[in-house]
């Protein structure tokens, strides 16, 4: 499948096959040596950091994008002056604006959560961590 050369100006090259999919659906990774793997829990602020992140970047691009679907329909209207389809390609444009605008803000209020979220799981990680060192020292000391 080819782009148009302003989508990928917008977009950047697309390579392999760039699909979305949902992170739940993925194969479960093989279990590393040692021990820790899937069903054992484990709970790190990498995760929930990287996707505010994601939504921090999808923030921005869907106001890139949202931004330049004015200028690239500067002159329409002047050229295709009488013609219906000026009127149904405006009405779809604000479409798309709106669109947009309500993706880049669910991804603005999304990666403040996020955040939050990391916050409050790297907090459960020390407080598990501290609550287990007790432990240990006690079941050296019976030896």
């Amino acid at each position: 499948m080819s782009y148009s050369t302003r989508w990928q100006e917008l977009f950047g090259p697309l390579e392999g096959d760039a699909r979305m999919a949902l992170a739940s659906t993925a194969p479960a990774p093989a279990p590393p040596a040692g021990g820790t793997g899937p069903g054992n829990l484990q709970h790190t602020g990498g995760p929930w950091t990287s996707a505010a992140g994601t939504a921090g970047d999808l923030h921005i691009s869907t106001e890139t994008s949202r931004a330049a679907l004015g200028p690239g329909h500067e002159g329409v209207t002047a050229a295709g002056a009488g013609l219906t389809a000026v009127a149904a390609l405006a009405r779809v444009r604000k479409s798309w604006e709106d669109r947009l605008a309500a993706v880049r803000d669910e991804c603005d209020g999304l990666e403040g959560a996020l955040h939050k979220v990391a916050k409050e799981m790297g907090e459960t990680d020390i407080q598990v961590r501290d609550s287990f060192a007790g432990v240990g020292a006690k079941s050296k000391d019976r030896r």
